[in-house]
């Protein structure tokens, strides 16, 4: 089993959208697309789940791209989660366990109480995460003038 990708690759568009602002450039699908490393149809999914969310906007015309709606440091990775994940992160298996086992009956509800707290403070640290504190993070770690994209 694989983790869902699509968070990651919203805070990556966003981050990388956040980054050709301070550039003043304006991010195409393409581009950000080189930066992820997959196709441009993804990414294009994947901003129109971020318009959806009112994360981002299209600009047309000379100049066409995406921009973000908001500056960096007002957009916080839980605004990411809502956009691009449905549902909680943990789930049930599909198949009832066997309620005449000891374990089987109980687990459901102990794990239930484990997995909301775990939400619950997973979305704290979200929300106190914004795309500025991701962009300062990658630059960080980057070389001088390591920007070859």
């Amino acid at each position: 089993m694989s983790a869902n990708s699509r968070m990651t690759i919203g805070a990556h568009v966003l981050t990388w959208m956040s980054l050709d602002r301070q550039n003043n450039e304006v991010a195409t699908s393409e581009r950000i697309a080189e930066s992820v490393n997959t196709n441009p149809v993804v990414i294009r999914r994947c901003l129109g789940d971020l318009r959806k969310a009112g994360l981002v906007h299209a600009k047309r015309g000379v100049g066409a791209g995406w921009t973000l709606t908001r500056e960096p440091e007002e957009i916080t990775l839980l605004e990411v989660y809502f956009a691009m994940e449905s549902g909680s992160p943990f789930g049930m298996h599909h198949t009832p366990p066997n309620a005449d086992c000891p374990v089987g009956f109980g687990i459901r509800p102990a794990l239930q109480q484990v997995y909301s707290g775990a939400e619950q403070r997973m979305q704290q640290h979200l929300a106190g995460t914004t795309i500025a504190d991701l962009l300062r993070d990658v630059l960080a770690q980057q070389q001088p003038n390591a920007r070859s994209l």
